[in-house]
C-alpha cells in the first residue's frame, strides 16, 4: 500500500460538544456524498460530540445565490457552526477576470459577515477541481484554464477566512495533489473529479471529507487497545475491555472506524493511496507488548494478519490494516440512517418550505392558510428532529475479539485486498 503524499491539515479543535452543524453548497454538496461521510464519521467515530448535521445543497447555486435565502434556509435552524462550498459555479466556467473574482469575494463576504454576526463560526471551503481529462467541454485545454480559475477563487476563499480568524479548507489543492498523483498510476482516464467533470463521485468525495474533517481540528484517535501478552488488557475511552485470555481480547466498543462500507465506496478507496483519511482522522490502535516470538497472528473479524513483535509494539492501525471488519455493518447501518436523513433535508429545504413560503403571496391575509402553514411547518420540524435523534441514537456498542498468536513463521492467512 502506498505511503499518502498529502500533507497533515494542522488545526485546533474547532468543533464543540452539542454543535448544529450546517452543510451549505452547491450540487457537489446536495449529492450527498462527502456531507454524508462527514456526518456518519461524527455520529459514529466522534459521537461524545454530539454533533446535530443539518444538509443545505442546493444545484446550481452560487455565493450570490445563498445570499438571497441564507435568512430563510439556514438562519431559523439556529446553527453554531457551517462549512461552505463555493466557486464552482461562481467562476462561470470560462478564464478568470478580476470581475469574476471580486463577485465572488463580495458575496462569500457578506455570508462570512453575516454568519459573524450571528455569532455563527464557519469553515471557509475553497472551491474543488474540474477533471483534467473528463472535463471537455469545448477545448482539452478547458480543464487547465478553469482549474487556474478555481485555484484564484481558492485564494479569495483562503484569504477570507484568514481575516476573520476562521478554518480554511483547502479543497482545491488537495484534490489537485492528489488527482495528478491518482492518474498517474491509474491512467489518465481515473475521474477524481467525476465523469462529468464536475461532480466528484465517492473517490473524490473522500478527499473534500477529510479535507473539512481536518479542518474541524478531529485528531484521529479511534481508541487504542494494548495487550500485555497473554493475559492483560487495556482500553483508551470507548473501548471497555470484557475479558483477556491467552491473547484474545474481547472488547465493547461505543466508538467505531470509519468503514467505507456498501457499494458507494468499493472502488472509491482506491484513492486511500493519496489522502492520508486513515492516517489522520482513522487511528484504532492495537499495541501488543510481551510476544514470546518474533511474529504474531492477529485475527479480527474474519480476517488474519501477520506482524513482527516490534511492529505491534509500536502499534498498528487495525482500522486501516482491516477494512473489513466487525464494525462495518453496523457502520453501515449508521450511514443509512444518515443518508434518509439527508434526502429528506433536501426534500424539505428546496421542496416543502419553499413552496410554503412562495404562496404566502396568494393568500395573503388568509387566517385559515397561515394557520395551517404553522402546522405543516410544525409537522415538518418534527418529524425532521426525530431523525436527527435517530442519527445521534443509532451507535450501539459493538462487542469484537481481537486474537493475537505467537508463531514461528509466516502461516496461512486471508490477506487484505490491497488497494489497487
Amino acid at each position: 500500500v502506498m505511503v499518502s503524499v498529502l500533507p497533515c491539515i494542522s488545526a485546533e479543535m474547532v468543533l464543540k460538544k452539542g454543535d448544529r452543524l450546517a452543510i451549505v453548497g452547491d450540487s457537489i454538496t446536495e449529492q450527498k456524498l462527502y456531507s454524508k461521510i462527514i456526518e456518519t464519521y461524527l455520529a459514529a467515530c466522534a459521537p461524545d460530540l454530539g454533533v446535530s448535521c443539518y444538509l443545505l445543497g442546493w444545484s446550481g447555486e452560487t455565493a450570490a445565490g445563498f445570499t438571497y435565502r441564507m435568512e430563510s434556509d439556514l438562519i431559523p435552524w439556529n446553527p453554531t457552526i457551517i462549512t461552505t462550498c463555493y466557486g464552482m459555479n461562481d467562476g462561470g466556467y470560462r478564464a478568470f477576470t478580476e470581475k469574476i473574482g471580486s463577485e465572488y469575494e463580495k458575496n462569500m463576504r457578506a455570508i462570512v459577515e453575516r454568519m459573524k454576526k450571528s455569532n455563527i463560526r464557519v469553515i471557509v471551503g475553497s472551491p474543488g477541481v474540474v477533471d483534467s481529462t473528463a472535463y471537455r467541454p469545448l477545448q482539452p485545454e478547458d480543464s487547465e484554464i478553469y482549474n487556474k480559475n478555481l485555484g484564484e477563487l481558492r485564494n479569495i476563499a483562503e484569504k477570507l477566512a484568514n481575516e476573520y480568524g476562521f478554518p480554511f479548507a483547502d479543497l482545491h489543492n488537495n484534490m489537485m495533489d492528489a488527482m495528478v498523483k491518482a492518474k498517474e498510476k491509474y491512467g489518465q482516464k481515473y475521474p477524481v473529479a467525476g465523469w462529468d467533470g464536475v461532480h466528484p463521485g465517492p473517490n473524490g468525495q473522500i478527499i473534500m471529507a477529510y479535507t473539512f474533517l481536518k479542518s474541524m481540528g478531529l485528531d484521529g484517535n479511534i481508541g487504542t487497545i494494548s495487550l500485555n501478552y497473554p493475559d492483560k488488557a487495556s482500553g483508551s475511552e470507548g473501548h471497555k475491555i470484557i475479558s483477556c485470555s491467552s491473547g484474545s481480547v474481547s472488547v465493547s466498543s461505543s466508538r467505531y472506524p470509519f468503514c467505507f462500507p456498501g457499494t458507494d465506496f468499493s472502488n472509491a478507496v482506491k484513492i486511500l493511496n493519496f489522502v492520508a483519511f486513515q492516517k489522520d482522522l482513522n487511528r484504532m490502535i492495537l499495541k501488543v507488548d510481551n510476544l514470546p516470538m518474533e511474529k504474531a497472528a492477529v485475527t479480527w473479524g474474519s480476517r488474519t494478519k501477520t506482524y513482527s513483535r516490534d511492529e505491534l509494539s509500536a502499534g498498528i492501525n487495525i482500522a486501516e490494516e482491516f477494512r473489513n471488519n466487525p464494525f462495518c455493518a453496523g457502520f453501515r447501518a449508521v450511514m443509512e440512517i444518515v443518508g434518509k436523513k439527508q434526502q429528506f433535508e433536501t426534500v424539505m429545504v428546496k421542496n416543502y418550505f419553499r413552496t410554503l413560503r412562495g404562496m404566502e403571496a396568494d393568500f395573503k391575509g388568509d387566517d385559515e392558510y397561515m394557520k395551517a402553514k404553522k402546522v405543516m411547518d410544525l409537522k415538518l420540524r418534527t418529524k425532521h428532529n426525530a431523525m436527527l435523534n435517530s442519527v445521534l441514537t443509532s451507535l450501539k456498542p459493538l462487542e469484537h475479539i481481537i486474537t493475537v498468536k505467537p508463531v514461528a513463521s509466516e502461516p496461512e492467512k486471508d490477506k487484505e485486498v490491497e488497494i489497487e
